[in-house]
């Protein structure tokens, strides 16, 4: 009930470990979220996030224990740079970045609307 569109969300170590359908991902993205931030993921929860345009983005998580990234706390997420700024106190974390074409594949909304934005240019070339 609390979630508002942009928020982020902070997960622990096999984020979405257990959860092998795509809805579990999909919530989440309906809800708003603009990224999932954890140490690490289950692997069919991060591929599913993905696919479905869900950016995921990995933190070391030495930096899990700061103080300021607690529940409620205001914050930026910048997907380009693979930056959290908790703006309570100016603290900028950098993110493990996602290679670029995982970066594309995002930004064109998951994998089936970049196929098909890759199907549409091919056609188009030839």
């Amino acid at each position: 009930r609390t979630v508002e569109k942009g928020d982020v969300f902070l997960g622990n170590a096999n984020m979405g470990a257990g959860s092998s359908r795509e809805q579990a991902a999909e919530v989440l993205k309906y809800l708003g979220i603009s990224a999932v931030i954890a140490p690490s993921f289950a692997g069919i929860f991060y591929r599913n996030a993905i696919n479905l345009g869900l950016p995921v983005f990995t933190i070391d998580k030495t930096l899990m224990s700061m103080p300021a990234l607690v529940d409620g706390a205001n914050v930026e997420f910048h997907f380009d740079v693979a930056e959290l700024k908790i703006l309570d106190d100016a603290t900028c974390i950098k993110l493990i970045p996602l290679p670029n074409f995982l970066k594309e594949l995002i930004l064109d909304g998951g994998l089936v609307p970049h196929l098909e934005k890759r199907f549409q240019q091919e056609g188009s070339s030839s």
